[in-house]
């Protein structure tokens, strides 16, 4: 045991495998252990290396290693696939995770904290909330509809939808109005959840002071702020402005060959929620300077002027993931303040 370099694990609900290898490759065991036997496991174990995939538990689990020493490596699930050998089960997954992690160009996900995943649950508790409020919106209306009563448009505004049902529940038949209240009452409920949710990310957003300086940027806000901070990995993995926007998908898309480059449209290739949020922020900054009338950024006035508007917003965002990177290593606030408003 003690040439031991590096376990493999492959993560279940209850039982895990375990492939562990010497610095060379050699197998020196393979095992299958419970949950409890797991963690006992990594508290006898030597220092070693502990890889695993980059998975619902794994950031649990790279945690509990990490107090017992050993380094964690967290793999993309992306990559380890191709080190798979023809059938697939849990022992082949082991070793090919161990063998993903010894490969030189893997790129490895750092380990969240507790606080991390609990930003990470608020922002995905409220998005769960909005989808919902979406989905029970978009039924009432077409069950409405139905019945010959279609309602305007009031887009985010389910109180004046609220309003308007009740006003009109006289004229359906009376079965139609009963289910209608019970949409309308889940409908109150999930706006309530997400206004509550709203204070607690705004709270969040103001009490750290690193989402407070990112959203000095126009076009930031704190979910936002909220978002980057719970899926980010530290800013440090990545050596400038550009690696941090193409990991976020903000770059276009290569076919090359042949020395001739071919470009397309963005990767979409990083974490959607942040690279979603941007966009919607670099919407915000030019629908506020098509209101103002004037932009006081040259470089997104000439853009504003030649290019269509979500691609001037898919560059802007890249501009401002780029700065982001930048205020996030220097430890500034946003010092440009009319640039991009």
């Amino acid at each position: 045991m003690s040439e031991l370099h590096i376990v493999g694990v492959d993560l279940a609900k209850r039982v895990f495998h375990l492939h562990g290898t010497d610095l060379t490759g050699n197998v020196l065991f393979q095992k299958k252990l419970t949950r409890p036997q797991f963690e006992a496991f990594l508290a006898d174990l030597p220092i070693c290396m502990i890889a695993m995939e980059a998975c619902g538990s794994a950031h649990h689990w790279g945690r509990v290693a990490t107090q017992h020493g050993h380094e964690v490596r967290l793999v993309p699930v992306q990559h380890v696939k191709p080190f798979v050998k023809r059938h697939k089960n849990d022992s082949i997954d082991a070793a090919a995770i161990v063998m993903a992690a010894m490969h030189p160009a893997t790129q490895f996900v750092a380990v969240k904290t507790q606080d991390q995943q609990a930003q990470a649950m608020l922002f995905r508790t409220r998005e769960l909330l909005v989808g919902q409020r979406v989905q029970l919106t978009n039924a009432l209306r077409g069950h409405f509809a139905e019945h010959g009563v279609v309602f305007a448009q009031t887009g985010q505004n389910t109180k004046k939808l609220l309003e308007a049902c009740w006003e009109i529940l006289d004229q359906v038949p009376q079965r139609v109005a009963q289910l209608a209240r019970t949409y309308m009452r889940h409908i109150e409920s999930a706006e309530i959840e997400i206004g509550i949710l709203n204070v607690k990310i705004k709270r969040c957003a103001l009490q750290d002071a690193e989402s407070k300086r990112l959203q000095t940027m126009p076009g930031v806000g704190p979910q936002d702020a909220l978002a980057i901070q719970a899926f980010c990995p530290p800013v440090t993995v990545f050596s400038s402005g550009r690696d941090f926007a193409a990991w976020l998908g903000l770059v276009p898309r290569q076919h090359s060959t042949g020395g001739k480059q071919r470009l397309g449209r963005i990767t979409k290739m990083g974490q959607r929620d942040i690279r979603r949020l941007l966009i919607i922020g670099a919407t915000s900054v030019i629908a506020a300077a098509e209101k103002k009338g004037r932009c006081d950024d040259p470089w997104l006035a000439n853009m504003t002027s030649k290019k269509p508007r979500l691609v001037v917003a898919v560059a802007l965002a890249n501009r401002m993931a780029r700065r982001l990177w930048a205020m996030l290593t220097k430890e500034k606030d946003y010092e440009i303040r009319g640039a991009a408003a």
